[in-house]
């Protein structure tokens, strides 16, 4: 068996008196593919900066292979003392290196040498960081989160690259189809400790499950043996103090085994601020289009959003993904077109830029607005500790400034704020940078539960998968096409994904997509309606305004405190009428807004 290339053994080190790591490690062979995963603040990017030889651990052993090679790519690379991007990659070569690669991998990420590095955009400043690692193809590949900030294009041409290295690579990344990628083993670390799994990230979260919930049945044990052992001592047989001492000391030892355990970091818990219903269509947008100087972002689209609808909007950089969602919120004008906003549509919005706030603010001021300590969730006040916690933030952050906060929690920071606004439209612009994937787990759940609609934006394949209903996708040139589903069943319709702007999209394929995968087709036009249609339109809204007033009443009638114990039988009629009520109207709802729609079509057409 080949000796590793990098080897780390308990490793320890302590940050402000509170241990980080305790018993940490990891040996690395010749083309390992190693996931390191953990919650935010676990300690993976310190880890990763151990490994790299960046800082210096408390405790614990470091072997790294005789002339082994190794590049680090920090989460925020430091671009000082170079003036242009070229400098900035030439400085993490060494004299035996092959300079060949640097122009291609330059051309290949849109960057020229002479940009000035301070002048970088965020996905810009990490293509140039991308590029100083990857170009002198080391021994040894060590990346924190590559893929924040990048988009689909510069994800999948990464992903690309770093399978055809033979580099060893360790990797911490939120991307989850990006791990189950390049991921051949997972390295977990919780609560100081690392535990290894020999498959690739895919099979990591059940047996992470199973290894918690074994350990939950093993801590209760030890809780009921430390009951049973308090309870021998207080009424068993005391003839023999020896072995009554030794008993007592075997019982202390235990407690202090059950006090010492460290427990997972709790859960962040999402409450979403709600405002009122809106109708049926929410955003009705009929030949927009949109430029800006002599670059058209969008030509004529014409895109309907209802209720409920879970809207992703994908494209490369520079494609006017943000532009068009403010079009479409109202935010700016279209230059031709109309955009029709609902009844009641009250927005809240999740900006990617996380830098709307002073640095010098106080987390507890972000969240209040400053002058208070609470917070108001659909209309109900809420202590602000309390809501802060909610997302995973100790009472002592209280007053500390933003300019303090991780870039996870920045990112639960806006989260919160977003979330406390009451809304029944939620627009999330890159929601998934910066956060662990347990809270992107939770993030899916707010979304798929949500009572209201969403519009994303995001380069998290997985993440849309798992949440959208529709994928709208940027095409180049101000072009724009919706397809069902997420974006590998666009992907499977298309044969292809995002392309980075400019990019030659490759041929259709040969083969048609299957049945199941393809969107049902356009309705034909129809002169008229017919009678009994035309005479359901008219009289829907009427059944539909009843329906709803005998469900206020109902609700009334059931919220009555006593009704239940007083009369069991009418709690339990009432409760069956009301579920008609509203599967009735839930069905009437539908058949008008099918009507609607037709009707709209044949006017139109």
């Amino acid at each position: 068996m080949p000796a590793p290339v990098l080897s780390l053994k308990n490793i320890a080190l302590t940050f402000g008196g509170t241990p980080l790591l305790t018993d940490a490690g990891f040996d690395l062979m010749p083309g390992d593919r190693l996931a390191l995963v953990g919650r935010n603040g676990s300690g993976k990017s310190t880890l990763l900066k151990i490994a790299a030889g960046q800082i210096e651990p408390d405790a614990g052993e470091i072997f790294v292979q005789p002339g082994t090679t190794r590049a680090y790519l920090a989460q925020e690379p430091d671009f000082g003392g170079h003036a242009t991007v070229e400098q900035f990659i030439m400085a993490g070569l060494g004299e035996h290196d092959n300079l060949y690669r640097v122009p291609l991998l330059l051309q290949d990420l849109g960057l020229t040498p002479d940009q000035d590095p301070r002048s970088l955009s965020g996905g810009e400043g990490r293509r140039a960081a991308l590029i100083r690692a990857l170009v002198a193809e080391p021994d040894i590949l060590l990346l924190d989160e590559p893929t924040n900030h990048l988009d689909l294009p510069a994800i999948e041409w990464l992903e690309g690259e770093l399978k055809s290295l033979k580099s060893a690579l360790v990797l911490i990344s939120h991307d989850r189809a990006f791990l189950n990628a390049l991921s051949r083993a997972t390295l977990w670390l919780d609560r100081g400790e690392t535990r290894r799994l020999e498959q690739g990230f895919e099979a990591f979260e059940p047996w992470r499950d199973k290894i918690l919930e074994e350990e939950e049945l093993a801590h209760h044990k030890l809780g009921r043996k430390i009951a049973a052992e308090e309870h021998w001592l207080r009424y068993g047989v005391t003839a023999r103090r020896k072995r009554n001492v030794r008993r007592l000391t075997e019982m202390h030892a235990l407690k202090a085994q059950h006090k010492s355990r460290r427990g997972q970091r709790g859960s962040v818990q999402f409450t979403v601020g709600e405002a009122g219903r809106t109708g049926a269509i929410v955003i009705d947008a009929k030949a927009i289009s949109k430029s800006f100087g002599d670059k058209q972002l969008v030509k004529p689209l014409d895109l309907r959003l209802m209720k409920s609808d879970r809207l992703a909007i994908v494209g490369a950089n520079g494609t006017g993904k943000t532009t068009l969602i403010k079009t479409l919120l109202g935010e700016i004008e279209p230059d031709s077109g109309s955009v029709k906003i609902g009844a009641n549509v009250e927005p809240a919005m999740l900006d990617q830029s996380r830098a709307a706030l002073d640095p010098s603010t106080a987390l507890a001021d972000a969240l209040t607005g400053g002058g208070t300590d609470t917070v108001m969730i659909n209309g109900q006040p809420r202590h602000v500790v309390s809501y802060m916690q909610d997302f995973l933030f100790a009472p002592e952050q209280m007053r500390t400034p933003l300019s303090e906060l991780s870039g996870g929690e920045r990112a639960r920071l806006m989260l919160a704020r977003a979330l406390a606004q009451p809304s029944n439209l939620l627009v999330l612009d890159e929601p998934t940078n910066d956060l662990d994937i347990e809270t992107l787990d939770l993030l899916q759940e707010l979304v798929a539960d949500y009572p209201g609609t969403v519009i994303l934006v995001s380069h998290d394949r997985d993440f849309i998968d798992r949440v959208a209903t529709t994928t709208l996708i940027a095409e180049g040139d101000g072009r724009w096409t919706a397809y069902a589903g997420g974006y590998a069943d666009m992907v499977a319709i298309r044969g292809h994904g995002v392309r980075a702007v400019g990019a030659e999209a490759p041929s259709p394929p040969t083969t048609k997509p299957t049945p199941e995968r393809v969107a049902a087709p356009a309705p034909k036009s129809r002169q008229k309606l017919s009678f009994k249609q035309s005479h359901a339109l008219k009289t829907l809204p009427g059944e539909m305004a009843r329906l709803a007033s005998e469900q206020e009443e109902l609700n009334k009638a059931l919220s009555a405190p006593d009704l239940y114990r007083k009369d069991p039988e009418k709690f339990a009629t009432l409760s069956r009428r009301l579920d008609e009520v509203i599967a009735a109207h839930e069905a009437r709802e539908n058949e008008w807004l099918e009507l609607e729609i037709l009707r709209e079509e044949i006017e139109g057409g």
